[in-house]
């Protein structure tokens, strides 16, 4: 049996959600891949509670925190104004789980957390965008000199696997081109006006009404939040050093019901993609509303559902479809690739 002792920045909704995940499917863990996960320290913005040996007892802790308490007042281990920095330097911890608010400024405070973690060769597991969407080619040279290893599914798809099967599924095979729909909220409002014949206005309230979309929901509807994703999946899988800066965007908010039966008329769906071209060792991003012929798999992709389809030149098309876009298949993907740092503890540093 392998322990790894896991140390929580952010609790949030994905947070609480990942300890629940941890607590639930603990020994089915254990059991099916000799994997003892330990939570050894949750870290949020007025302290921490951190077990110096040992796990937390992450039963009464979540009973705790689900009843308004505060990880730095959990009895016996609460650390008031503990920062998320000193919390990592000051004990033995193997992975870091980042679910802090994804800041695209600076990256801070994960940024800080993630580089705190890769000087003490820790293992990253990540929801958060922002560090590696602003700092990638730092953070993966940090990375390699340590023996630290990033894991970012969670960032780019919830519970969609698209780094996955980029990584994995298709090894040895070139991706020539990669196309996803990587935002359920935009997926949805698109749906809803196909469906319903209505606004783009009214299609984004009703997404509002069921918590689909943001109050503001700017990162989505602007293709923002598709093109930190398509960053991070070019960087990792093409060995490019692209910023948000390199990935035309254009949103939704300009699309009309017309705009979608025109499609329909023409045998096409209208969806938001997100696309990397690889051409003559050339890689071209860009997000944008695209006219998709409805033989494409991702055609068929609706509501909040995701999708992306790679074209490699030696195994042909393949397409992945589904995910929850919630806090629960966020935390899905991160507790995935905490088990894969112990499946793939034996494989090479490069990222």
């Amino acid at each position: 049996m392998k322990t790894k002792r896991i140390i929580l920045c952010g609790l949030g909704r994905v947070g609480h959600a990942f300890l629940r995940l941890v607590a639930e499917r603990g020994p089915a863990v254990a059991e099916q891949y000799g994997l003892d996960l330990q939570i050894g320290g949750v870290v949020d913005l007025g302290g921490a509670a951190i077990a110096p040996a040992g796990p937390l007892p992450l039963d009464d802790f979540l009973a705790h925190t689900q009843a308004g308490g505060r990880p730095e007042a959990f009895p016996g281990y609460g650390r008031s104004g503990l920062a998320g920095v000193d919390a990592i330097s000051g004990h033995d911890f193997d992975i870091l789980v980042e679910t802090t608010p994804t800041n695209l400024q600076d990256g801070g405070p994960a940024y800080q957390f993630v580089t705190a973690a890769i000087g003490k060769s820790m293992d990253i597991v990540a929801a958060n965008k922002g560090p590696f969407v602003l700092h990638f080619a730092r953070l993966k040279e940090l990375a390699a000199r340590s023996g630290s290893r990033l894991f970012i599914s969670a960032a780019t798809g919830a519970a969609l696997p698209t780094l996955d099967v980029g990584k994995f599924s298709v090894a040895g095979a070139g991706i020539t081109a990669i196309e996803g729909i990587l935002n359920g909220t935009t997926n949805f409002i698109l749906t809803k006006m196909y469906r319903e014949k209505t606004s783009y206005a009214d299609a984004l309230k009703e997404a509002q009404a069921m918590g689909i979309a943001e109050t503001d929901p700017t990162l989505d509807v602007a293709g923002y939040d598709t093109r930190n994703k398509l960053v991070l999946i070019a960087n990792t899988l093409l060995a490019g050093s692209f910023g948000i800066g390199d990935v035309p965007v254009q949103g939704i908010t300009a699309i009309t019901y017309g705009d979608i039966k025109r499609g329909v008329r023409d045998g096409q769906a209208l969806k938001l993609v997100a696309t990397a071209t690889v051409e003559n060792g050339q890689t071209t991003l860009a997000v944008g509303p695209k006219y998709i012929d409805a033989s494409h798999p991702l055609a068929a992709v609706n509501f909040a559902e995701k999708g992306i389809t790679y074209t490699t030149d030696t195994m042909g098309q393949i397409t992945v479809l589904g995910g929850k876009s919630s806090p629960q298949g966020a935390a899905a993907a991160l507790l995935k690739d905490v088990i894969h740092t112990h499946m793939f503890s034996n494989e090479s540093r490069r990222q």
